[in-house]
């Protein structure tokens, strides 16, 4: 099953290394780089290994069987 999760950024736009640090997938974001080498992470159902690909309100971000939609903070 996969767990569905609300992301509410406080600003304009977030990287994935942070998203996946800021979410608990990471310790520290120097594992990042490494952690989309050996695993699948799909933003909007796009394989991504760049952990300084920007994110941005409305996108979705797959990963360990957990999906984040990202919105931002009114």
């Amino acid at each position: 099953m996969v767990e569905t999760l609300q992301v509410q950024l406080q600003t304009p736009m977030i990287t994935l290394g942070q998203l996946l640090k800021w979410q608990d997938v990471i310790e520290h974001g120097g594992q990042a780089k490494q952690f989309l080498q050996e695993n699948t992470v799909l933003v909007n159902d796009t394989h991504e290994t760049r952990r300084g690909r920007k994110l941005f309100p409305g996108d979705r971000v797959t990963v360990l069987g957990k999906v984040f939609h990202l919105t931002h903070e009114s």
